[in-house]
């Protein structure tokens, strides 16, 4: 191995390169607004292709898709076509669509990932942690025995052994 000027100190630690990240952490495609034309991602995705759009399955009021920016492989959010914030806004349709997504979504993670527990639930309003507080949406994280381990907490990393396009087709195909 050669020095290379300007590196650093040789330190004896193994890198593991997410550029990928940068846009997350640089809030890119973060709506510029409240409203549903000020880019909000969730009311774009549903114009695309579903394997574009990374969509497992629509419904008539909500829709599952998986998170750009996941937790864990399979992590998906069930999301109303609506653009509302407030889970108290949601009609009677959409709130019985979201609850029958979300349990379609648990069934699908089991099925094709094995999953063995689950994180369920929604972040509402920014200081509550929402990345993107105008569109509600559902978080379904799926979790297995040991799947925490040190690179989070000590590389602040995500290790996801599965690409996006791969684990959408499986869930979709997963899918009841």
């Amino acid at each position: 191995m050669h020095d290379q000027a300007g590196a650093g100190s040789p330190d004896n630690f193994q890198r593991l390169w997410t550029p990928h990240r940068m846009a997350y952490i640089k809030g890119e495609n973060k709506p510029s607004g409240e409203g549903s034309d000020d880019g909000c991602p969730f009311c774009e995705i549903p114009k695309l292709s579903d394997e574009d759009g990374l969509i497992v399955r629509r419904g008539e009021a909500v829709y599952a898709v998986l998170n750009l920016y996941p937790y864990n492989s399979g992590h998906l959010m069930v999301v109303p076509f609506r653009h509302v914030s407030g889970y108290d806004e949601l009609d009677a349709e959409e709130m019985a669509e979201l609850g029958a997504f979300t349990q379609e979504s648990l069934r699908a993670l089991r099925k094709a990932s094995g999953a063995q527990g689950f994180n369920v639930g929604m972040n509402l309003g920014q200081v509550a942690g929402a990345g993107i507080a105008a569109h509600l949406h559902q978080h379904v994280v799926p979790r297995w025995g040991g799947d925490t381990n040190f690179m989070p907490v000590v590389a602040h990393t995500k290790v996801l052994p599965q690409l996006l396009r791969d684990t959408r087709q499986l869930l979709a195909d997963a899918w009841s």
